[in-house]
């Protein structure tokens, strides 16, 4: 009886392991603009920037978080950038999160869940206000 405990224990750690670890990976924003990657550290998930459709400027300097509110930051390239911090997974969805947008230099709380394997919903809340992005996984 204790044997078929701990076997159903390790089989629910491991399925709800796998759960959460499903938004690990590149991720196209809806826009097709720019690709972050999802990765976890610890028990919590960050996103970085990999890929910008355009990333230099007309004289092929790269881009930089111009917009930042904090000036130290400003000079910091946009391809690296941590733009998704410090998510939690709880009942299918990454909650607890911000997501920085270099555009505005602003920082929104977030949620992120599976539509499915490939398709994430990433949605930015301002106060009563939401927007929701569909990212699709690349390889």
């Amino acid at each position: 009886m204790q044997k078929n405990f701990i076997i159903l224990l390790i089989l629910l750690f491991g399925i709800n392991s796998y759960c959460q670890n499903q938004i690990i990976g590149k991720w196209l924003s809806d826009d097709g603009e720019g690709i972050t990657e999802i990765f976890r550290q610890n028990d919590t998930y960050f996103g970085k920037i990999t890929w910008l459709k355009q990333p230099n400027d007309v004289n092929g300097i790269p881009f930089t978080d111009t917009k930042n509110p904090d000036i130290k930051k400003n000079n910091l390239p946009l391809i690296g950038l941590v733009i998704l911090k410090n998510f939690e997974y709880k009942n299918h969805e990454w909650i607890n999160g911000t997501i920085y947008d270099p555009e505005s230099g602003k920082t929104y709380t977030c949620t992120m869940w599976l539509v499915d394997e490939n398709t994430i919903k990433v949605r930015g809340y301002w106060g009563f206000f939401f927007e929701t992005q569909k990212w699709t996984k690349t390889k």
